[in-house]
């Protein structure tokens, strides 16, 4: 029973209440209709209501996914078959290689692809890390834009030879999120306490590499919103 209702409900029988002729026991119902009345305001179940896209997405289109579950460590979503944009960029250090990559996207939407078209800001700026097999060994870094629902079907093909576009399949991911300026050493430890997270709950998923998210431009002050990805493995 909604809000709206029990209001409306419980304003008839406080005027039932104080008619001139009530009855001692027409005011005891009176009251234990209130008393149930409250009650149910309090406890029943308001439920959440799902808005597309997130905010956390800046009014931006975003990969369309479904929430499975939540905890208190991680959420648990399925994303929808979608497209991408992606470059692979190999490196040391997780900063320098995702603005390399970045710049490399950010040429091929303001229209350096074969259509010349000028393609809308999506997010997130979605980061696959794939470690080196040793300490001194390049990590990859695929860097990626989502493309734009109205370009799923037929993306612009790149100009670029180091920029292509990336089908993903539906996957089941694994997400913890996190605010403020992320540095490479807030990425490690999230997807660290992600892991450790996945462990100690017997999940099974592909440990060798994890997906960063960002959402927002290094304008925005407040408000930011970051996420670490592992995928779910069959």
């Amino acid at each position: 029973m909604d809000i709206v209702r029990i209001f409306i409900l419980s304003t008839s029988v406080r005027r039932h209440a104080t008619r001139r002729h009530a009855k001692p026991r027409t005011m005891m119902i009176t009251l234990l209709v209130l008393t149930t009345l409250a009650s149910l305001a309090v406890t029943s179940p308001v439920l959440p209501t799902q808005t597309w896209p997130p905010a956390f997405c800046n009014k931006l289109e975003c990969p369309k996914y479904s929430t499975v579950k939540t905890t208190k460590d991680y959420e648990e979503r399925i994303y929808k078959a979608a497209k991408w944009t992606s470059t692979i960029v190999s490196g040391m250090e997780y900063n320098p290689a995702v603005s390399e990559g970045f710049m490399k996207l950010f040429s091929y939407i303001e229209g350096n692809n074969m259509k010349k078209a000028v393609i809308p800001m999506t997010a997130p700026v979605a980061t696959k890390v794939e470690h080196g097999q040793g300490p001194y060994c390049k990590t990859n870094f695929t860097v990626s834009f989502f493309v734009p629902f109205a370009d799923q079907a037929d993306p612009p093909e790149p100009s670029a030879a180091d920029v292509f576009t990336n089908p993903l399949p539906q996957m089941t991911a694994f997400v913890k999120s996190f605010g403020g300026f992320a540095k490479e050493k807030d990425w490690t430890e999230t997807a660290q306490a992600l892991a450790e997270s996945l462990d100690n709950a017997t999940i099974s998923y592909h440990k060798d590499f994890y997906y960063t998210a960002g959402y927002n431009s290094p304008f925005q002050l407040f408000d930011r919103h970051n996420e670490v990805w592992f995928i779910k493995a069959d």
